[in-house]
């Protein structure tokens, strides 16, 4: 199916305006907006609309399901894929074919998985993952809390077939994005203190959604997962972690 222009051009001033507020909060915060990563969250956007976003200049996009991926990623090429949403232990190889970079890391034995199965598909060439950290203690959340990943982290910074790029984290849902703040600067200052003792923590912070990204971008994010300030509003299934 042709691209429809006047979407792409929709999509093209959707990301234009989403990076200028990027690059202004970067700027209240001293930053340059070069040091930040949009991803574009395309979970249930249909393929055709998806590929007019890619045409438009996103070309970075999150999916949260791996079912619902692999069939979008064979139609829509040009772009790279962050997973973002939990992943069950049974969907590990699919998900390392099919993904650039793995989000939410959220358990040692998820990670000792993935690390067997990156092993054996992509030899000498390390995933890329994030450690998704629950810092705001929130019970629905997944992921570690923080005496948890720090206590693993000698162990998964030993397992070659991953690249620890960072820490991910959901917040909870406040009502005005200044409330978030304190969850994004604890992930800050969580990463720094473990990079000063494990080295081989990257400095990836993955934090901030489309209602509170410029306060995530001033307290370090180097990727925001951004969704509905792209693609619009869309259902939300229940017991889901939001991604964008």
């Amino acid at each position: 199916m042709p691209l429809d222009h006047d979407e792409v051009e929709a999509f093209r001033r959707a990301r234009e305006g989403v990076l200028a507020r990027i690059a202004e909060a970067a700027r209240r915060a001293g930053r340059d907006q070069g040091e930040v990563t949009l991803v574009a969250v395309s979970k249930t956007v249909a393929a055709v609309r998806v590929r007019a976003a890619v045409a438009a200049g996103l070309t970075v996009l999150g999916e949260n399901r791996v079912q619902e991926a692999a069939a979008k990623i064979l139609e829509v090429p040009g772009a790279r894929w962050h997973l973002l949403g939990p992943l069950q232990a049974n969907k590990a190889r699919r998900a390392v074919e099919l993904f650039d970079v793995l989000e939410a890391v959220g358990s040692l034995e998820l990670a000792q998985r993935l690390d067997r199965v990156a092993g054996e598909l992509r030899p000498g060439r390390p995933l890329p993952v994030l450690l998704q950290v629950n810092v705001a203690g929130d019970p629905s959340k997944s992921g570690f809390d923080e005496p948890g990943v720090e206590a693993a982290l000698p162990q998964l910074a030993s397992l070659a077939g991953l690249r620890l790029d960072g820490l991910m984290t959901i917040g909870r849902l406040v009502p005005t994005a200044e409330e978030a703040r304190p969850t994004f600067r604890a992930l800050r200052e969580l990463s720094a203190r473990l990079r000063a003792s494990e080295p081989r923590l990257g400095p990836a912070l993955s934090m901030g959604m489309s209602d509170d990204y410029e306060v995530a971008v001033e307290e370090g994010a180097t990727i925001v997962r951004v969704g509905r300030a792209l693609f619009g509003e869309r259902p939300r299934p229940a017991g889901t972690d939001p991604a964008g």
